[in-house]
């Protein structure tokens, strides 16, 4: 009895161990993530200000992603997350992040000072939020899609957040914000690094290599999962970006009053929801299954867009709210599903090719809307990213996925 009260107990401590770092980790990863449109946020008050073009919006938000695949890139080649303690790396990075956001205050009026400054950010992001998912995968080994869940959650949240500080009056001038967000990237950084030692499932390191990328994709459930990850990448930060300005636009249309900050925040936010949600989803459901309908959802919002665009003021809110929910929702199930079906001697450099070919297609559909947003009717735009889930959908195939082992 009394061993066995001690397993309870060991289970009890070890359970309650896990619960405090991802706490951790989540609250760390909002706060580094909250870098990621920070630019976004700030751009329309710097637009008026400077008499910058519309089309300005395309070019910050590619050079961050853009900064971000070659972080990524760069990070895995080297294998820092692995030969190098993770949440050390993830100090480095947030401090270094942090400094370089807060280059662009030196000169605001700038636009390619600010530009360098988002393009070094997102590089350095890359030792953020993919190492932030390093750190959970090396403490937790059983049900890391609800965890994945979480932490996507934490980066829609971060993302969306220099949004909401734009509604508040005290803090909403564009060096402000700037300021703000790099603020919590320094926190993020030390709070983990202070707080979450290695984890118990840390594995020895493996090399990058563009061949073994070329293995795993001849496996079937994992080429699906690929797949169907970048056509939800078509959909998923085109949409982010030009949420602000879809619905500036619908409140000029429809001359009604809404807070563009404040509804921009709620509508990305909505996809932490999303996330989590999904994550409770898969365990009953699995990953698969939710990734394809939030997938499916989404899609059926591209094409309602341009039909709620003219509609009343609660319905359209409640429209972007959903599709602020299924657009982020399927983001982490996808992680998981490209984690799960990788073959263990070539996951790393697996993972990393697809994360990195799926941010330069985001970079595509963003760069699409930047062209065309002054070409076409504003309540078409968002059509144009129908095809990435359409894409996603079909490619995923209707055959349940299979395991490589």
């Amino acid at each position: 009895m009394l061993i066995l009260a001690h397993r309870a107990k060991t289970r009890e401590v070890k359970t309650r161990n896990e619960r405090f770092v991802f706490y951790i980790i989540v609250t760390a990863q909002f706060c580094g993530t909250s870098l990621w449109f920070a630019g976004n946020a700030v751009l329309p008050q710097l637009q008026l200000e400077f008499h910058w073009p519309q089309n300005y919006l395309g070019y910050l938000t590619s050079s961050i992603q853009g900064g971000f695949i070659a972080g990524t890139l760069c990070f895995a080649v080297l294998g820092l997350a692995d030969r190098f303690s993770p949440s050390k790396l993830f100090l480095i990075s947030s401090l270094i992040a942090a400094g370089t956001n807060a280059v662009a205050l030196a000169d605001l009026s700038s636009f390619p000072l600010v530009l360098t400054s988002r393009f070094l950010t997102g590089f350095f992001l890359a030792g953020i939020y993919p190492v932030g998912m390093k750190i959970a995968s090396d403490w937790r080994k059983e049900g890391l899609g609800m965890w994945l869940g979480g932490l996507v959650g934490a980066l829609v949240l971060g993302t969306s957040f220099p949004h909401l500080l734009k509604e508040f009056p005290l803090v909403n001038r564009a060096g402000t914000v700037v300021t703000i967000v790099t603020g919590l990237a320094v926190f993020g950084g030390v709070f983990l690094y202070l707080l979450v030692p290695n984890g118990p499932y840390r594995k020895p390191p493996t090399k990058f290599s563009f061949a073994a990328v070329g293995k795993a994709f001849r496996f079937p459930s994992f080429r699906n999962a690929a797949l169907g990850y970048f056509g939800h990448m078509w959909e998923l930060y085109a949409m982010w970006a030009f949420v602000p300005y879809f619905i500036f636009e619908y409140q000029k249309f429809n001359q009604s009053s809404l807070s563009v900050p404040l509804l921009s925040f709620i509508v990305i936010g909505a996809g932490a929801l999303g996330c989590v949600t999904g994550g409770h989803l898969s365990r009953a459901v699995g990953s698969e299954v939710v990734a394809r309908y939030m997938l499916i959802s989404s899609g059926l919002c591209c094409i309602l867009s341009c039909f709620v665009f003219s509609s009343v003021t609660w319905l359209f809110i409640t429209f972007m709210l959903f599709w602020g929910f299924t657009v982020a929702g399927d983001s982490p199930q996808f992680s998981a599903l490209v984690a799960n079906y990788a073959r263990p001697e070539v996951r790393g450099s697996a993972i990393t090719m697809v994360i990195c070919i799926g941010f330069f297609i985001s970079i595509i559909s963003i760069q699409l809307l930047n062209f065309v947003q002054d070409i076409i009717a504003v309540k078409y735009l968002f059509v144009l990213l129908l095809p990435g889930p359409v894409f996603g959908v079909i490619t995923m195939g209707s055959r349940p996925f299979t395991s490589p082992l």
